[in-house]
């Protein structure tokens, strides 16, 4: 593959994975709905809420906005070395936030009969569709961060040595 066809693919996959995380962040920092138990007691669910969902949308911020900085680094630099420990750190971010906000989402869903936490999404089931959409965003943006790190180690590290000095 030539080098501005390759630079055109890396470049193309940053892009998606800064459109998948700031989908992420929006989706779910918009999520709120307005419910009722017991046909008395109303309440408001929002990503606020939760320290997960918080953790989650700042995440995903954060590797937005580096996302996007990273797009102006020239591709003949030598900071490209540095991005891929940055990738790497922020890929471990994602799936940290990620992890959080699918089990406090899954205690939404099915609750917790051990605990005695009742599953809510029956009650808010809007708010419950943009946090299952917020979190596939952000899968797809950890799986394209995943992938730029595995292609950064075999470009700039040569783990299997198949390039000859």
């Amino acid at each position: 593959m030539a080098m501005s066809q390759r630079a055109t693919v890396i470049l193309a996959t940053r892009l998606i994975a800064l459109i998948a995380t700031l989908i992420a962040a929006v989706v779910m920092a918009s999520s709120h709905e307005k419910g009722t138990i017991f046909g008395a007691i109303s309440y408001e669910a929002k990503y606020s809420d939760t320290p997960a969902f918080k953790y989650f949308v700042i995440a995903n911020v954060v590797v937005t906005i580096y996302g996007f900085l990273v797009l102006f680094l020239p591709s003949e630099s030598q900071l490209w070395r540095l991005v891929l420990v940055f990738d790497l750190v922020l890929t471990m971010l994602l799936v940290s936030s990620i992890s959080a906000a699918l089990a406090i989402a899954q205690v939404g869903k099915k609750g917790n009969s051990h605990a005695g936490w009742l599953p809510v999404c029956n009650q808010i089931p809007k708010y419950c569709s943009q946090t299952t959409a917020a979190l596939v965003a952000g899968f797809v943006g950890l799986v394209v961060y995943f992938l730029l790190v595995c292609y950064s180690i075999h470009r700039d590290l040569d783990p299997f040595l198949v390039r000859k000095n």
